[in-house]
């Protein structure tokens, strides 16, 4: 199979832990692009938390795009074009909010390019980290959030957030929610995921789903690793996740999105 399109999750996938892309990485990403397959990087990362490492790897010289936000958004890394975009509506958001006071987790969301929250955490501190995004801190939740954002994160302990996602999402079977890290835990609109915008990235460029090859780690990846050609998992993938890709690879931190460029793109 000729593959023409490589997606790949950033955090715990494409990147270290300490969040950066490893030489070996680069160097074969860069390679897949010179015989034309699009890299395409699909994260829960704000758009502006994406687009330093999408310029690392030559996306915008290449004409590719961003999926950021859980799918919530498709744009262009040259031109910084927002070729798709889908929000939860502020009653969403309030209702997220007052499920989130009544099941004890803390909640961000995302406007003007700041996390916003009533209230600190270590769990954000590690979003503030990730994103590089400033976070304010408001006295009121629902006053700060006056208009529609992409997405919010209900953040707590893992094996209670656990619990709090099957809860989730039964109590608000009309929103999209998935895990993205064991302590993120992330709502957005109806049909948002990873794999509803690589459908309608690769229907824009002609692609089939054949052509495909999705790289991830976690619960927020599942739905692109199920929709693509290839499915593929890096080794640190969620434990109860491990059968449900068609590869696993090595690790983040062993160049696992090398291993699968090498054995599936430049042979």
């Amino acid at each position: 199979m000729q593959y023409k399109m490589l997606v790949l999750d950033m955090d715990d996938t494409l990147l270290t832990d300490d969040h950066k892309i490893s030489e070996l990485n680069k160097k074969v990403l860069l390679e897949a692009q010179a015989k034309g397959v699009y890299v395409v990087l699909a994260s829960g990362r704000p758009t502006s938390a994406m687009t330093a490492y999408a310029k690392e790897l030559e996306l915008d010289l290449n004409d590719s795009f961003i999926i950021s936000f859980n799918g919530a958004i498709i744009s262009t890394v040259k031109e910084d074009l927002i070729l798709f975009e889908q929000k939860l509506t502020i009653e969403q958001i309030h209702e997220l909010y007052d499920y989130s006071v009544k099941m004890k987790t803390h909640i961000i969301t995302y406007l003007d390019n700041e996390i916003i929250s009533e209230t600190d955490s270590e769990y954000i501190e590690i979003e503030k980290e990730i994103t590089g995004l400033a976070h304010r801190k408001v006295p009121s939740f629902k006053d700060a959030v006056d208009r529609p954002a992409v997405k919010c994160i209900l953040l707590e302990e893992p094996s209670y957030l656990k619990q709090v996602e099957k809860d989730l999402k039964v109590a608000m079977p009309h929103l999209s929610v998935a895990m993205s890290k064991p302590f993120f835990l992330e709502a957005a609109q109806q049909g948002i995921d990873k794999a509803a915008s690589l459908k309608l990235l690769a229907a824009k460029l002609n692609i089939h789903q054949s052509e495909i090859i999705a790289v991830g780690n976690a619960g927020n990846d599942l739905t692109m690793i199920e929709y693509a050609g290839l499915g593929v998992w890096v080794d640190n993938v969620t434990p109860e996740l491990r059968d449900r890709a068609n590869v696993i690879v090595a690790s983040n931190n062993n160049d696992g999105v090398a291993e699968v460029v090498q054995r599936y793109i430049l042979t």
